[in-house]
């Protein structure tokens, strides 16, 4: 899916651990363990694959922010006085604490927006010190849903972004966005929120506001598909944003494969357990996206989708 190719090419189950060595990876999760339980999943089946087995030669120590992100750095402490072998995290604030925590345990992103625009590593080709991961276009790839959702709906002339502001990274975001605006002559409007008690308030002024949704990744809102779907289709607003809000009822998704990107990673933890530096290990960038469309929610928006779109479509949900 994301043809990261030959440099995550992976070495045959037999090499992936030295003999009798158990390794120990702890896992900050900005989210909970329920709601990340797909990415969790996909990070296992990566270890699975290396030859990696909890309980015989693996232990994951997991600690969970449940969405509040103040939580991280303390959680990430904890983390380094297990003095696990690695520490494995996902998005901005979690690599942002995990970073802050130890500058000697290898830290692999699972997956991060622009890590070198917001000073994670020092370039995506040489990271330097105890950071490495896997990224992709974020901005880019935020501000193209907006012309997706125009395509759906070719009568918008009114959108909201939903964005966390405690996520560093939203802010180049929500600066890509604008010049997608105005080419396609949208009124902006973006919405924070930073809990999911927010949703609720910040929906009644998103219908007041706007005709369509964009929600950008973030661990918060991801963790929260569900909810951000049910609201739009309650208010009868079309949503896009990543899979998890097409998969729940939103109306589009468009982006990066997240359970998948997960089982892809576990390559660069493979590679620092045998001896490599993180820091010498070039951050990866995914570099294919997948479109999917909720024919049904169409439908119940009584909106007629382009041909051209559905034909576009990876996957189209009925």
């Amino acid at each position: 899916m994301t043809g990261l190719g030959a440099t995550l090419a992976a070495p045959f189950p037999a090499e992936a651990q030295a003999a009798g060595k158990v390794y120990r990876i702890g896992f900050l999760g900005s989210a909970s363990a329920r709601q990340y339980s797909a990415q969790v999943d996909g990070m296992r089946r990566g270890l699975s694959a290396l030859g990696y087995v909890e309980g015989r030669n693996l232990t994951i120590d997991y600690r969970w922010a449940d969405g509040r992100y103040e939580r991280l750095p303390g959680l990430a402490v904890e983390l380094v006085r297990l003095k696990v072998d690695v520490i494995v995290t996902h998005g901005t604030p979690g690599s942002q604490a995990a970073k802050q925590a130890t500058t000697t345990i290898p830290i692999v992103m699972a997956v991060v927006g622009n890590p070198e625009e917001i000073g994670l590593v020092q370039s995506l080709a040489r990271p330097g010190g105890n950071v490495t991961g896997l990224s992709f276009m974020f901005a880019e790839v935020n501000a193209k849903r907006i012309q997706v959702l125009k395509n759906a709906v070719p009568g918008l002339r009114r959108v909201a972004a939903v964005y966390n502001p405690d996520n560093f990274s939203h802010a180049s975001v929500l600066a890509a966005m604008e010049p997608m605006n105005r080419s396609l002559r949208l009124v902006f409007h973006p919405v924070q929120v930073r809990q999911a008690d927010e949703f609720e308030a910040a929906f009644a002024v998103i219908k007041q506001q706007a005709d369509g949704i964009v929600v950008i990744d973030d661990s918060m809102l991801i963790a929260n598909a569900g909810r951000l779907a049910n609201l739009a289709i309650r208010l009868r607003l079309p949503i896009i944003g990543f899979k998890d809000v097409a998969d729940a009822g939103g109306l589009l998704a468009y982006g990066v494969n997240f359970p998948e990107v997960f089982r892809e990673s576990m390559v660069l933890v493979d590679r620092i357990l045998k001896g490599a530096k993180a820091g010498d290990l070039p951050i990866q960038r995914a570099t294919t996206f997948e479109l999917i469309l909720n024919l049904k929610t169409a439908k119940a928006l009584g909106l007629t989708i382009p041909p051209s779109l559905l034909l576009r479509a990876d996957q189209v949900i009925e």
